[in-house]
């Protein structure tokens, strides 16, 4: 008796090693099958691993601004940072930073966040009066034992650390707040007013990845109002053995479904860059159908590189761009896929 179940033990455990072996393969072969029929994926090679993306149209500036510093042997924790930089000083962009939309009390509310390769984070949320809050984020992520601070306590630590307070609402900004307390009816303006952030990944010759994300948020929001942008997991996600996430839109609909982290995920389970951020679309949506929501004035977009470089996006609705530069400075603005028109 004891002869057969042993025997019995045996078997069943040869065939459950059996099983697990057929399981790696498929997911082995599976991720294989992606690489090779991934028409993207064969313009990055050894010789070519340096990759700069990030959001919109402004995301043209910033990836300048990025390849000074990778074309210098710099880290791609440096490259992000001085690449959104860039907008959020502008004032012309009224979505980022100086200068953008306030909130409907008439306060400029700053969120950002950063993240490199190794899961190191900073984040700040709520923050006023200071024109680099991805700075400050950085600063948080290096020399506090926390991830996130918000508002004042925020602000605190930015004055203490040097950063120097100054108003962000400019008259152009100041006037269209005024003109907008006329009526005061919140009625955003797809892909205008709701995509109020630039993300950037990037790929630096180390093969280290980073990423950043600072908006002003959604004008006119309800002040205290933060969005997915500041938040690890949901406007950013970074792992540097599998990839990296950024999101844009409608950042409480990214907040549901802890967006850019689903989109590293997917990546993780073999997905192109481009499938990973359709499904993440594909869930929001199905999420919001659901709760029986209107879709007319919503765009979300997910922005995503694996660690071999190779990159994608995806949004909700037409009118999602993206600037990608590859190695050696070749720069395009490109018109994300989308699910909705």
């Amino acid at each position: 008796m004891s002869n057969r179940r042993s025997f019995l033990r045996k078997s069943a455990l040869a065939g459950a090693l059996t099983l697990l072996g057929v399981g790696v393969w498929r997911r082995n072969e599976s991720r294989a099958n992606h690489k090779s029929n991934d028409p993207t994926g064969s313009i990055f090679n050894d010789s070519t691993p340096t990759v700069a993306l990030s959001t919109w149209r402004f995301g043209l500036k910033a990836n300048a601004e990025a390849w000074s510093v990778l074309s210098k042997g710099g880290k791609s924790l440096d490259a992000v940072e001085a690449g959104v930089r860039v907008v959020e000083a502008d004032p012309q962009e009224r979505s980022v930073g100086y200068g953008g939309r306030p909130d409907r009390d008439g306060h400029v509310t700053l969120d950002a966040c950063i993240m490199d390769e190794l899961g190191n984070a900073g984040s700040v949320a709520f923050l006023q009066h200071i024109m680099h809050p991805v700075s400050v984020a950085r600063a948080i992520m290096e020399r506090t034992p926390h991830i996130m601070l918000c508002g004042s306590g925020a602000l605190e630590f930015a004055l203490k650390e040097g950063f120097k307070k100054q108003n962000l609402l400019t008259p152009e900004s100041e006037a269209e707040w005024r003109r907008w307390l006329k009526d005061a009816r919140y009625t955003p303006v797809v892909n205008i007013e709701n995509h109020d952030t630039i993300g950037m990944l990037v790929r630096d010759t180390e093969g280290r990845i980073s990423g950043a994300c600072t908006t002003s948020g959604m004008a006119w929001k309800m002040h205290g109002r933060v969005g997915d942008s500041p938040l690890i997991g949901a406007g950013l996600y970074v792992d540097g053995q599998v990839g990296a996430s950024t999101a844009t839109g409608h950042g409480e609909e990214v907040i549901r479904i802890a967006g850019s982290h689903l989109v590293v995920e997917l990546m993780r389970q073999g997905r192109t860059a481009e499938e990973a951020c359709r499904e993440a679309v594909n869930r929001a949506h199905a999420m919001f159908v659901r709760r029986g929501r209107d879709l007319r004035d919503t765009q979300i977009g997910f922005l995503a590189m694996r660690a071999d470089g190779q990159a994608g996006a995806f949004a909700l609705r037409n009118g999602f761009s993206y600037a990608r530069t590859l190695d050696g400075g070749d720069t395009q603005l490109l018109n994300s896929p989308f699910l909705l028109p």
